[in-house]
């Protein structure tokens, strides 16, 4: 039962954060006002890395920004990391 709940909380904020990442894309575009970015990366820390790192490709948002270019990433291989331990 909890590690369903755990599937369906990761794939809806992946699903969300992929979202948003496109709304922020579409908002620079338009010249709207934006997500912040403390946002766009906070949607990645819980739980949405996978989310975030394929919006970034996807929408060709956020790819130079250092700090998502390395940060997403680096974000996802930690949540990895702690999956794998605790399924240890």
């Amino acid at each position: 039962m909890q590690q369903t709940i755990l599937i369906y909380y990761f794939l809806a904020i992946n699903i969300i954060t992929f979202i948003v990442y496109g709304i922020d894309k579409l908002k620079a575009r338009k010249n709207l006002w934006r997500i912040p970015e403390s946002t766009l990366l906070l949607l990645a820390v819980i739980g949405g890395s996978i989310g975030a790192w394929m919006g970034m490709y996807v929408w060709h948002h956020k790819t130079m920004h250092l700090k998502f270019k390395y940060g997403v990433p680096i974000i996802l291989v930690a949540q990895v990391a702690l999956g794998v331990h605790l399924l240890k």
